[in-house]
């Protein structure tokens, strides 16, 4: 896998799982759509940890930098 996600952009999907998983847990989000929003939030922080987003990969977006 090669990496194809900059430092901004991990930064902003770590964000917005904390916040939806915030939400969940305060009883602001429920039902299937907070299941749903924390599963995307678990694959938010997943992908920012590997740095490697499979959906760039087929839209062939790339914002890591190139050295």
């Amino acid at each position: 896998m090669k990496k194809n996600m900059g430092n901004s952009d991990k930064i902003i999907r770590v964000l917005i799982a904390l916040v939806v998983i915030a939400l969940y847990f305060s009883n602001i989000i429920s039902g299937t759509l907070g299941i749903v929003l924390l599963v995307l939030s678990g694959i938010f922080i997943l992908t920012s940890i590997v740095s490697f987003c499979p959906l760039y990969t087929i839209l062939g977006i790339n914002t890591c930098k190139k050295k």
